[in-house]
């Protein structure tokens, strides 16, 4: 199973490649055509946006997986370890219901535009709508699997990282280890 979940994830990556490279093709190319040949391509805006929107709510779902969204935990490092587990448990709660909030406000959007066809390309309105699909149900399932190995004692949450407090954190946590040592201070 684990073998599966990282495909999925490593094919999440790639399809984001992919549609940033698909964006960069679009704008540039419309660009180059504009100004050169006067002329441009006529569904580069709309699928340049489609592509952003689904790469913004990919990203998402990795960025959640590798527990990389920015956040605060100072309160939870200050709490009793039981009290701490606690309020983890009721953030990961009202977290499960906000993402159950897009995904069922996604499906019924995309029912409703999945005979609705975009104004240049006529691709359906249901695809666009999708990508709240396509973040909600992986998301759900994160938080669902991290909540229940927090409420089973899994993950201590005294002691993992659930959230980034800064992307310079991000950032020093992505150097390589001989860099790092560089960057201490020498006594």
């Amino acid at each position: 199973m684990a073998r599966i979940i990282e495909f999925y994830f490593f094919g999440l990556k790639v399809t984001i490649a992919m549609l940033l490279a698909g964006m960069l093709v679009l704008v540039f190319g419309n660009v180059v055509l504009r100004y050169a040949f006067n002329q441009g391509i006529t569904v580069s805006e709309e699928l340049s946006r489609m592509f952003f929107v689904w790469l913004t709510f990919l990203g998402a779902v990795v960025a959640m997986r590798e527990h990389g969204h920015l956040g605060v935990d100072s309160l939870i490092k200050r709490l009793p370890p039981s009290a701490a587990k606690v309020a983890v448990l009721c953030g990961h709660a009202l977290m499960l219901y906000a993402t159950w909030l897009v995904i069922s406000g996604s499906w019924t959007q995309t029912l409703i535009n999945l005979h609705v066809g975009a104004p240049a390309t006529g691709i359906p309105m249901a695809f666009f709508y999708g990508a709240g699909l396509a973040f909600g149900i992986p998301a759900f399932l994160i938080l669902l699997s991290d909540a229940f190995a927090i409420a089973t004692g899994r993950i201590d949450v005294t002691t993992v990282d659930l959230v980034r407090e800064s992307e310079d954190e991000a950032a020093l946590d992505d150097l390589p280890e001989p860099v790092l040592g560089q960057l201490s201070p020498k006594h």
